[in-house]
């Protein structure tokens, strides 16, 4: 009984140093870049249905790209939540832009 249990122990140790890893990996250890300015795009249509999403560096798992702003329609009933970082357990994490209510 006492292998198996050791060997049961050993295994979910491995697994979640493996997955610790994983998520240590796929985040950036250092802060972005500071974000560029210039004018925004005009918005597709009337401007009371369209959201800007700023410009911001997004890290893809291997580096940082930067993503121009952008239009987004407007969702009724829900407030947009602008993408942005934030510290985690791992380094700072992207949270791309959403709508809450």
């Amino acid at each position: 009984m006492k292998p198996k249990l050791t060997a049961l122990l050993a295994s979910l140790t491995v697994l979640a140093g493996l997955s610790t890893a994983t998520i240590a990996a796929a985040q950036p250890a250092m802060p972005p870049p500071p974000p560029e300015f210039g004018p925004p795009p005009p918005p597709p249509g009337p401007a009371e249905r369209w959201v800007l999403e700023p410009s911001h560096w997004h890290w893809d798992g291997y580096r940082y790209v930067w993503v121009h702003r952008h239009w987004v329609p407007i969702q009724i009933g829900y407030h947009f939540i602008p993408g942005h970082w934030a510290f985690g357990p791992y380094g700072q994490r992207w949270v791309p832009a959403h709508w809450g209510r």
